[in-house]
């Protein structure tokens, strides 16, 4: 009896833990230049497909009627709260702890990315990578899960 509930009791903390390692979730992102805490961005996954909007913004410099409007899609002139950050991301199918396929938008200069998001230090952090063309040519910001 004791064994089975031993058995049981790390069977579900590991599979907290895997829980985890995926995107979903609340996070805070991390400028990659200074340093300092923008926003807080709402993961969900929807059908497989992985999508995130823009829950809060913490920078102090923002207005809370701002909008995205140098964005040139269906993005433009939307507010900046509740804005479609990332869409279309995918589960890779060649690499463990890896979304890509989607793309990210940079509110700030309407400038749409590819995008990869891979779940580091068990699920705390994220390293979200957008890119032109290829993954070589981008730059990453390390992002940290609020819930």
């Amino acid at each position: 009896m004791l064994r089975t509930t031993l058995v049981l009791a790390i069977g579900c903390c590991a599979g907290a833990a895997m829980a985890q390692m995926n995107p979903v979730g609340l996070w805070k992102t991390i400028d990659d230049k200074d340093g300092s805490a923008k926003s807080e961005i709402r993961i969900v996954e929807t059908a497989g497909v992985v999508s995130g909007k823009i829950e809060k913004v913490l920078d102090p410099k923002s207005k809370p009627d701002d909008k995205c409007v140098e964005c040139k899609d269906d993005r433009k002139d939307q507010p900046i709260v509740g804005l479609d950050l990332m869409r279309g991301l995918k589960k890779s199918e060649t690499r463990d702890n890896l979304w890509d396929g989607g793309t990210i938008v940079e509110p700030s200069t309407g400038k749409v990315y590819k995008v990869q998001l891979t779940p580091i230090e068990g699920g705390k952090k994220l390293e979200v990578r957008g890119y032109i063309g290829a993954p070589l040519f981008g730059r990453t910001q390390t992002w940290i899960r609020v819930q």
